[in-house]
């Protein structure tokens, strides 16, 4: 696990290629090479996290034996033993064991399209010298990040944005489809990010470049699967393939020489990735685990505290609990955090991850199992739950839908399960895809821009985040169930664009690598193949899982209250960063930033305050993306 960044077509400038490198070096703290080749105006710069093969021979970039062609490359591969024994037999010579090694070997053997056969997650760069093309991928699910920008002078990237600031003729014009994506969904759905000049590279996607950076071919090599259901599938052929599958997955993922440790909150997922964990490494050789303890909780944000299911499954499966300790002053730490995630991403979870990766590194462990995916593939989210309701009102004409909607919007939100009750019928009389769209959203499109200036909303055009993600529900396959296009939306956007960018960030932030054994392909293509009914049963979503896990776990572990990953920001926000608000309602910057009307934002803080509506997190959206504006752009908005 490390980080890349190079360049096609610049100046083959090696001073600028060691700062796009310095400026992401937190992401390997044990070696770094640059390489350039001055004729063809090319460069790799790699940051390296040693994780398999701790020897020199895994220094990169990395030629193949020969010199054929060079790779930075970022990620693992799962598979790369099995990969190796074959490249052997067909005669190509390795110097170390490093799984980077095999991916040169294999582009010499059969070309670009062997990125299809890679079980992993990875982001990478290979030059072929030979004929002067340059090949970008990254993985299917996305846990590993690549930011790609195209000037003038050539083609730029990296795995965090930061690298590219380095990049002459950049743009950094602020992309108002990102701004408005942060503010009503927390992320921004790729390939959109904060800047116009740069994306993010498509998930499952490959592409080749000649000299001048200039796209020569882009493929799809992995799409999350959405379908078809096996509904011949039975609740016994569901579980045995299930567990079957995730045993799979994590005994693929236990390959390092280095330690391995895991989250664990307590919850369903983390805890079932554990036990396989647990179950797989020798007996005197239990994970490491690590959880949090979170301070100034309060009803208003219905916040489950995780660390006693936590301590309850560490003593079951009898592995040491590391804790640390999450309180308010942790909010503080937001400038820190929007800089490590190059996205204004407002989600203190982000926090948590970053201290619990901290204190794993302390401990030594360099890599941690995470639980991430699990609802993503199984279900679990509350909008699951909402989407199951709908067979009971769904079918209502559209006039009865809209008082359904205008009821529930007079509702009280200072209580959690009124805030549920007002979303699920928040967007009652619209379209099928618009509802499954509008489940998503922290916040709706036309209060998104009440809270712009007059002339950065005009800049959106007809932008909306429903809109953005109804598009990618329509563009489905026939037939494909609302529950599979709820799933399909969750792996593609919250899942990519939020859960893993902060994953990867945060821990990558303290020299750490996260792996994710339900995003592992065979598992999440048999997840794909079961039915919506074994999944979300009644109200229990994740229910064949659930299931099946009673065999390893206790009940009240299994069917424990859901929470989130997260911290109680309600509370936070109100008890603590009220001055925060202030300050910058008052500060001259709100205005010379362009972006926000801050009677508008004082407006939504004072209804957030009486409970007339739900904005912690679209609130603590604008501080965040403040903080990024400061960081990255020094306020300029154009």
């Amino acid at each position: 696990m490390c980080g890349i960044a190079g360049f096609l077509g610049f100046d083959p400038d090696q001073e600028l290629l060691r700062r796009m490198s310095d400026a992401a070096s937190h992401r390997g703290p044990d070696d770094s090479g640059l390489w350039i080749d001055a004729a063809n105006r090319v460069g790799l710069a790699h940051r390296r996290l040693s994780i398999i093969d701790l020897s020199p021979a895994g220094h990169q970039p990395l030629w193949d034996a020969r010199r054929r062609v060079v790779i930075v490359f970022n990620g693992e591969i799962y598979n790369h033993r099995e990969l190796q024994a074959g490249l052997e037999r067909d005669g190509f010579a390795f110097t170390g064991h490093s799984d980077t090694e095999s991916l040169v070997n294999l582009y010499l053997r059969d070309g670009p399209d062997f990125v299809s056969k890679l079980n992993g997650i990875f982001a990478f760069a290979l030059w072929d010298p030979a004929s002067k093309r340059l090949m970008l991928a990254r993985d299917g699910a996305g846990v590993k990040p690549l930011y790609v920008t195209k000037t003038e002078a050539g083609l730029g990237f990296a795995s965090e944005l930061k690298s590219l600031l380095a990049l002459p003729g950049l743009d950094k014009s602020i992309d108002p489809e990102a701004v408005a994506a942060h503010l009503g969904l927390m992320y921004a759905p790729g390939p959109r990010t904060m800047m116009k000049g740069v994306r993010k590279w498509t998930p499952g996607h490959a592409a080749l470049f000649d000299s001048r950076g200039r796209c020569e071919r882009e493929w799809c090599f992995y799409s999350n699967p959405s379908g078809p259901q096996d509904e011949r599938m039975g609740a016994a052929e569901a579980q045995e393939g299930l567990l079957h599958h995730l045993d799979q997955a994590v005994r693929r993922q236990l390959i390092a020489d280095v330690p391995v440790g895991a989250f664990l909150s307590g919850g369903l997922d983390s805890s079932s990735i554990t036990h396989f964990a647990r179950r797989a490494l020798p007996e005197n050789s239990p994970p490491e685990c690590f959880s949090i303890d979170v301070r100034g909780q309060s009803g208003r944000d219905a916040y489950a505290d995780d660390l006693p299911y936590a301590r309850r499954v560490a003593r079951h499966l009898g592995v040491r609990l590391n804790v640390v300790t999450i309180d308010p002053s942790s909010l503080m730490e937001f400038d820190k955090m929007v800089w490590s995630l190059d996205e204004p991403q407002a989600d203190p979870a982000a926090l948590n991850a970053f201290h619990i990766s901290r204190l794993a590194r302390e401990r030594g462990i360099k890599v941690l199992l995470s639980g991430a995916g699990g609802d993503d593939i199984f279900t679990g989210y509350r909008r699951h739950y909402a989407l199951h309701t709908e067979r009971h009102w769904g079918f209502l004409p559209r006039p009865l839908r809209a008082a359904l909607r205008l009821g529930s919007a007079v509702l009280p939100q200072g209580h959690p399960f009124l805030r549920r009750v007002t979303k699920t019928f928040r967007y009652a009389d619209r379209t099928a895809d618009e509802r499954l769209a509008g489940y998503f959203l922290w916040l709706e499109d036309d209060s998104v821009r009440s809270l712009l200036s007059r002339d950065f909303a005009a800049s959106l055009g007809g932008y909306s985040n429903m809109g953005c993600l109804a598009e990618t529900a329509r563009a489905l396959p026939p037939g494909t169930t609302p529950l599979s296009r709820m799933l399909h939306l969750d792996q593609r956007y919250f899942l990519t664009d939020h859960n893993l960018n902060y994953t990867d960030k945060m821990a990558m932030a303290t020299g750490v690598e996260v792996r994710v054994p339900f995003l592992d392909p065979d598992l999440m293509a048999f997840a794909a193949r079961i039915p919506d009914r074994l999944k979300q049963h009644g109200v229990h979503g994740k229910w064949i899982f659930k299931e099946a896990m009673l065999r390893h776990l206790p009940r009240d572990i299994v069917y424990r209250p859901k929470s989130g990953f997260g911290a109680p920001l309600r509370q936070w926000l109100h008890a603590d960063f009220t001055p925060f608000f202030e300050e910058y309602l008052h500060s001259e910057r709100i205005r010379e930033q362009g972006v926000f009307d801050p009677e508008a934002v004082r407006r939504l803080l004072e209804d957030d305050k009486q409970g007339r509506v739900d904005a912690a997190y679209p609130l603590f959206a604008v501080l965040c993306i403040d903080s990024w504006l400061r960081q990255f752009t020094g306020n300029a908005v154009n």
